[in-house]
């Protein structure tokens, strides 16, 4: 005997699903790194006018690397020296970490000095060349003040290589040389607000980007701290870096994600226990749903490769519209009684779980169309999930319900719908709605409108703190600000940042950028003119200044200032030595921390301090080449570009679904089942302006759901009131069902950590509550019998 065609379907459903469950569990844990994304930047769409500009903004952002960055502090000096050492002991014996730097190993000051010494006439300051450049220059005087000063610990170039200062100078003018912190007892050491700080910089050996690395790291540092704290009372420990943002965002996704899973998959159960009074519907329920939500995991991942941490929640709260398709397949069986026939059932259901699946999948394609990483994965995961869920209600679920209910839907539940439903149905609904809709217009009138970053990315204040304190202080952690300047060649590029970098200089502005470190070629070469000019100011014969007259005139000047011969023929002789290049530069190890500053046809310069954005704006302008980059701005006007197309997309959206229901209902049907959700549109934005929500992306975007899940109850209850005339009430109680499950969900979103999901949680919560009540609007009107 040939097994049935429900059974074979239901087979091959069964074995397909096992497939995609396997591949999920490898994507998910076999291949050793987790494909959560908790790298912030990751979720942001591309904000900057180039490519270039994008790429600068991420080299700024992972300036720090893999690295925690710590400051030990405490108000007694030895206190803060021993708790640093212990602490960076502690660390180092955790194979999480590569490298652990605390005490400074021993170093050399030649290894620091003596990679510039071929490059000594071509590197000048400022104010060095204006010295030079000024007609009372007088090199026999300034070598001798040079030879007569007092120097400390051989600190710098010996006194013969750089007889005039002007390498040391340079050095000092150097990135390292700018911070608070100095070595002390073998320890990098700032003293401040009458206590010390001293830090200790642990390298991660993975990335910080990586779950397991995370919180093997954090652990060693969170026990290491414990104990330092336990041993020196009083010590503080301040941290920044990639993985305490990275890890904070994940620990914020994981408690929205229990929140809403674990208490919607609660609330769920219990309602669903309550109506159909029976575990199996509820296991057939979630197994459906599962499968949905494995599958929309499984092709987010396949897409993109990773999962973002707002899609883990997202993923959560979509339990409440896939559980939907089932509950319609359940409330069918129920309300069938003894002639329940599960092929018969399915063929009932099809149109209105179709014409559901399609609005739905309308309202995430529109979302999948926004050049937005995050709202990308959440639309693929949705349109994956529903897709699913709504198959295996067609090919699973009549092979598990052959058998007819055993009893129909909870009777007091029926009854509150069907009393409901007289109440919002017929003409004393449509007025109340007219009514409503007057109300309403105070409430839009109220709307404002934000675009704020931190709708999406809201750190914790106590890490900012400390982000902050530990840039003021060290020096450490790159900002969202800086200007961006560009060139077609290196040398333009490098003279376009002298330009800004001047007039930096002269309005007091501090700096950290390429040509403080490696001047153009045109400036170098002018570096070395200025001091031919100087060394041969009174003794230009008729061929004008040279280098080799320079040569002589300094070799002169060193001796009548007390140098030995040979000091001064040796330094004389390295004249004019030659121009340091970007390949030369590359190569000195002191600068390697900040190559992210180069990008071959553009540099970052990034601000000291806190200077305004405005004072940086005025410094660029009318300079070539250089443009001021503000991330945060960025986003926040494509926060409100988006926001303005996302109305239009809105009433695209409901021009398509309005054409979907007049196919299937009718002009005349098409306006009842579209009402409901409009409505519930109206109503909830009207309700955003009365509690002083400020209209922003996110709530569009859950707009745009409210109309493909409302589309849904409207069509349910359209759809299904024919085939339950037997039991008024029966259908919409169904409808109720999906909606109140759906509520236990998405709305639980409005508790989550993150406003973006607070807004699309609150949004949902009330689209979907109007929604659902005003959804007997959309029952067909009553046949008036023949008079």
């Amino acid at each position: 005997m040939k097994p049935a065609p429900t059974t074979l379907r239901a087979a091959a459903f069964a074995a397909v699903s096992l497939l995609v469950c396997i591949l999920g569990a490898w994507l998910l844990f076999g291949r050793g790194a987790s494909p959560l994304q908790t790298d912030l930047l990751a979720m942001l769409p591309a904000t900057e006018r180039n490519a270039l500009a994008e790429d600068a903004v991420e080299r700024l952002a992972r300036a720090s690397g893999d690295r925690m960055i710590l400051l030990v502090a405490h108000q007694d000096d030895d206190t803060a020296k021993d708790a640093a050492r212990e602490l960076g002991a502690a660390l180092g014996k955790d194979k999480v970490f590569k490298h652990v730097l605390a005490e400074l190993p021993p170093f050399d000051m030649a290894q620091l000095v003596n990679p510039f010494l071929p490059y000594r006439f071509h590197l000048l300051t400022q104010e060095d060349r204006a010295t030079l450049d000024a007609a009372g220059f007088d090199p026999t005087e300034t070598l001798k003040r040079r030879l007569n000063e007092p120097f400390g610990a051989n600190v710098g170039p010996k006194l013969g290589d750089d007889p005039f200062g002007w390498l040391q100078h340079w050095l000092d003018r150097q990135p390292w040389n700018r911070s608070t912190l100095v070595p002390e007892d073998d320890l990098l050491t700032a003293h401040r607000d009458e206590g010390s700080y001293v830090l200790v910089v642990a390298t991660l050996d993975g990335s910080s980007y990586d779950d397991g690395v995370q919180r093997r790291a954090l652990g060693a540092l969170d026990q290491a701290e414990h104990d330092i704290i336990a041993k020196h009372p009083g010590t503080q420990l301040l941290r920044t870096g990639a993985i305490f943002y990275a890890a904070a965002a994940r620990a914020g996704a994981e408690r929205d994600t229990h929140v809403v899973g674990i208490a919607s998959t609660v609330g769920i159960a219990i309602l669903l226990l309550f109506v159909f009074r029976s575990m199996r519907p509820l296991l057939i329920a979630f197994l459906s749903t599962a499968l949905g939500v494995i599958g929309a995991t499984v092709a987010t991942i396949l897409v993109f490769g990773q999962l973002h941490l707002l899609t883990l929640v997202f993923g959560a709260a979509l339990l409440g519209e896939a559980v939907d398709y089932s509950i319609q397949y359940l409330c069918a069986r129920a309300n069938a009684g003894p002639t329940w026939e599960p092929m018969r059932g399915v063929r009932q259901v099809r149109p209105a779980l179709l014409l559901a699946l399609a609005t739905s999948l309308l309202g995430y394609a529109l979302l999948a169309l926004v050049p937005f990483p995050a709202l990308r994965q959440m639309a693929v995961f949705a349109i994956a999930g529903m897709a699913v869920a709504c198959a295996s209600v067609f090919w699973l679920l009549p092979a598990l319900l052959r058998d007819p209910g055993k009893a129909p839907l909870a009777a007091p539940f029926v009854r509150v719908a069907l009393a409901w439903q007289r109440i919002a149905s017929g003409r004393r609904a449509f007025a109340v709605i007219g009514v409503l809709a007057l109300i309403a217009v105070p409430g839009w009138i109220k709307l404002g409108h934000d675009d704020d970053i931190h709708l999406l990315i809201s750190p914790p204040q106590s890490l900012e703190a400390q982000t902050n304190q530990i840039r003021d202080i060290a020096g450490f952690g790159g900002g969202s600000q800086f200007w961006l300047v560009e060139g077609d060649t290196p040398e333009a590029v490098l003279e376009h940042e002298e330009a800004l970098t001047d007039r930096l200089q002269r309005e007091g502005i501090a700096w950290t950028g390429m040509t403080g470190m490696l001047p153009s070629q045109k400036r170098q070469a002018e570096n070395v003119a200025a001091i031919t000019w100087a060394m041969c100011r009174g003794v230009v014969g008729v061929l004008g200044p040279s280098p080799e007259l320079a040569q002589i005139q300094m070799r002169r000047f060193m001796t009548v200032a007390g140098f030995k011969d040979t000091a001064a023929s040796a330094y004389a002789t390295a004249f004019p030595g030659k121009p340091l290049t970007l390949a030369n530069w590359k190569q000195v190890q002191a600068y390697m921390p900040f190559q992210y500053l180069w990008m071959d046809k553009g540099s970052i310069v990034v601000p000291q301090g806190d200077v305004p954005v405005e004072r940086m704006r005025a410094a660029a302008a009318g300079l070539q080449g250089v443009s001021v980059i503000d991330k945060p701005a960025s986003i926040s006007t494509l926060f409100g570009e988006y926001r303005g197309f996302a109305s239009l997309w809105l009433g695209a959206a409901m021009l398509l679904v309005a054409a979907a229901f007049a196919w299937r209902y009718g002009l005349r049907g098409a306006w009842r089942v579209l009402l409901p959700p409009l409505a519930g549109i109206v109503f909830s934005v009207a309700a955003l302006g009365y509690l002083n929500q400020p209209l922003t992306l996110f709530h569009l975007m859950a707009l745009m759901l409210v109309l493909g899940v409302g589309a849904n109850y409207a069509v349910f209850l359209r759809e299904g009131e024919p085939h339950s005339a037997h039991t008024p009430g029966a259908a919409y109680a169904g409808v109720l069902l999906s909606a109140v499950t759906a509520l236990l969900s998405f709305g639980l979103l409005a508790l989550s950590t993150m406003p973006a999901l607070q807004h699309f949680g609150l949004t949902l919560l009330l689209g979907i509550g109007f929604t659902a009540l005003l959804a007997p609007v959309s029952a067909p009107a009553p046949v008036k019998p023949n008079a």
